[in-house]
């Protein structure tokens, strides 16, 4: 899996960090942040496989903020 830009992204989190990979994300006013990610072949052959999908949180041991996986694009709210 990679993250890749996309037309209503309206930044790039992490992009002169370089411990992590740059971050192409759209952060609503609201302060809902969306990123995409595009699957390789084998990623796709391996959900098929296992039906699973892990996710990963650095939280730095502060509280954990409510997530969500998508499979369809979300609205976006940018004004």
């Amino acid at each position: 899996m990679k993250l890749i830009e996309f037309h209503e992204q309206t930044a790039i989190i992490a992009k002169n960090q370089p411990e992590y990979l740059p971050l192409p994300a759209n952060i609503s006013p609201e302060g809902i942040v969306t990123c995409c990610w595009e699957l390789s072949d084998d990623d796709v052959a391996q959900i098929i496989k296992t039906r699973k999908i892990w996710h990963q949180i650095l939280t730095f041991k502060k509280p954990l903020q409510p997530q969500l996986l998508l499979t369809e694009k979300p609205d976006f709210l940018i004004k």
